[in-house]
């Protein structure tokens, strides 16, 4: 007996959550009640993990000892350190290596082998993975440059300390604010593929690590992250043969390309985090004295709406916001998955609360009745 087939699982519903809620058709992202508009605004980025972690936004106090404990969760051990010299040395894609040293931090985190039900246990965990993935991902990119690692700071928030381990000196607070408002809009995003294949990996009781490492690999396939680098590369290819960004576009559609940062498989309108980062792309622009990284998006997105009838989604302005701020490319990407983190590791916390195995069927389409023929007689 055949049953409906839904590839992708596309509009199939696995499972209950309270953390974020998505309305394709009027462009809504909300995070635990609270619009993404005014979180990206309002709140901080360790605001915004105590939110999806705990449930509630926390108080001064809480805020405080929360913010505090990351801080002092972000240095690397030496073996660590030691694993990100050699993913440098070797020339690891910045995905890859990503995964590799998210891997190793089980190795040398003391709750590694605490069980799922230790909410203590997990809370530590928690944040350790979270304060230590950038710390790792900046160490990786000095190295690879032929510098030293910047030594953390536990009196940086979150995104500032981020942008001082990359570059040995404090951002400017226009480029914290905003490089902390960018992972608050990339924290979390529903049953994404990445997020899903964190939940697949808890539903099996896998350590955090595992769950956190298995969206890794998920989120580097060029179909889920990746694309805002690519926005980027076709922006500075367009800069570099002096094309027109619109002609430059309909040549590509014509050649039966893609065009990278439209579409999404939720949103049928403009992604709500495009807006957000739409606005800031400008403001770093005009900051700069320099707009024409905006200005050809705009020029793109005013014509692929209007003819193609797609939006933009998150990754189009994110590229251009990261760039102006001095971001490597290649790191675009990786910094989704510092910033989705928080994300993955809530939606595996809530899994493990009510857990069941994650286990779905597939309608097999094979012969049913084949005749075994004997090795020699083959």
């Amino acid at each position: 007996m055949s049953t409906e087939l839904k590839r992708g699982l596309e509009g199939v519903v696995v499972a209950e959550s309270d953390l974020s809620y998505i309305d394709g058709d009027v462009g809504e992202l909300i995070y635990r009640g609270y619009a993404i508009e005014e979180l990206a605004r309002e709140a901080s980025y360790e605001e915004t993990l105590y939110l999806l972690w705990h449930g509630d936004l926390p108080t001064e106090t809480e805020l405080a000892e929360f913010s505090d404990a990351m801080a002092a969760a972000r240095e690397l051990d030496d073996g660590v350190l030691d694993v990100v010299r050699e993913l440098a040395e070797s020339d690891e894609e910045p995905m890859a290596a990503l995964r590799t040293l998210t891997s190793t931090l089980s190795a040398y985190d003391p709750d590694a082998d605490a069980d799922v039900t230790d909410t203590e246990a997990n809370n530590r965990k928690s944040r350790r993975i979270t304060a230590k993935m950038p710390t790792a991902l900046a160490a990786y990119n000095r190295l690879r440059n032929g510098n030293e690692p910047v030594a953390p700071r536990e009196d940086l928030g979150h995104a500032e300390n981020f942008l001082y381990m990359l570059n040995n000196e404090e951002p400017d607070e226009v480029l914290a604010e905003t490089f902390d408002m960018a992972l608050v809009l990339h924290a979390d995003h529903g049953l994404n593929a990445s997020t899903f294949a964190a939940m697949v990996t808890a539903s099996t009781l896998a350590d955090l690590h595992s769950a956190v490492t298995s969206a890794i690999g998920t989120l580097s396939g060029s179909l889920h992250g990746g694309a805002n680098a690519n926005v980027m590369r076709m922006l500075q290819e367009i800069d570099e043969d002096e094309k027109d960004p619109v002609q430059w576009v309909k040549n590509a559609i014509d050649r039966g390309e893609r065009i990278a940062g439209f579409g999404h498989r939720v949103y049928n309108v403009k992604d709500p985090r495009a807006k957000i980062l739409g606005e800031e792309s400008e403001a770093l622009g005009e900051a700069a004295g320099d707009t024409k990284w905006y200005e050809m998006s705009v020029a793109i997105e005013d014509y692929i709406s209007g003819e193609k009838g797609l939006a933009p989604n998150v990754d189009f302005y994110s590229a251009t916001t990261y760039y102006q701020m001095g971001i490597p490319i290649d790191l675009y990407t990786p910094i989704f998955a510092i910033a989705r983190s928080g994300g993955w590791i809530a939606h595996v916390l809530e899994q493990w609360e009510d857990n069941r195995l994650i286990r779905p069927r597939a309608q097999y389409t094979g012969d049913r009745d084949a005749e075994f023929v004997p090795l020699d007689e083959r």
